[in-house]
């Protein structure tokens, strides 16, 4: 009876959760603290443009900042198809590119990503607290297998 109590409830648990991915949104809980953390608007050191399109790149792929710098990601998607601006580890990029392809009309309300329809302009203020690579990509489904992604070099700092 204990285990079919267990059963019931860990059942209840997992049908609440996925429901609410399936409702089409989610925020936070994605460990960002591995590759720095959000950007106050007023310390932005700098702006960087980053380019979308259905060829499946960015333009430019690749950036180079400093440690410790908070840039703001001006990124234009100049696509027919709606794409994002995600900026995480290898490893979470891949897992969450795993759940987005279970959900693809998941919405986002997280500071490092930018959903962008096409068109349109979003951003993303961020600063770097880390040296080594961070890593963005597009996760709608057949976008980061495509080769949409690039990364950031985070430099030594000042």
């Amino acid at each position: 009876m204990k285990n079919t109590i267990k059963l019931i409830a860990a059942c209840a648990i997992l049908a609440s959760a996925t429901s609410s991915f399936a409702a089409g949104s989610h925020a936070g809980g994605h460990g960002t603290e591995a590759i720095g953390k959000p950007g106050v608007a007023a310390k932005v050191s700098r702006t960087v443009q980053i380019d979308m399109t259905d060829n499946m790149r960015f333009t430019p792929s690749t950036v180079t900042v400093r440690k410790g710098e908070t840039v703001r990601f001006v990124v234009k998607n100049s696509g027919q198809l709606k794409h994002e601006f995600n900026l995480g580890t290898e490893k979470d990029l891949k897992e969450h590119y795993e759940m987005m392809k279970k959900f693809p009309e998941m919405e986002h309300d997280e500071p490092n990503i930018a959903s962008v329809a096409p068109g349109k302009t979003g951003e993303v203020i961020w600063q770097f607290t880390k040296a080594g690579t961070v890593n963005f990509a597009c996760l709608h489904p057949g976008h980061y297998e495509a080769g949409m992604k690039g990364a950031v070099k985070v430099g030594a700092g000042k």
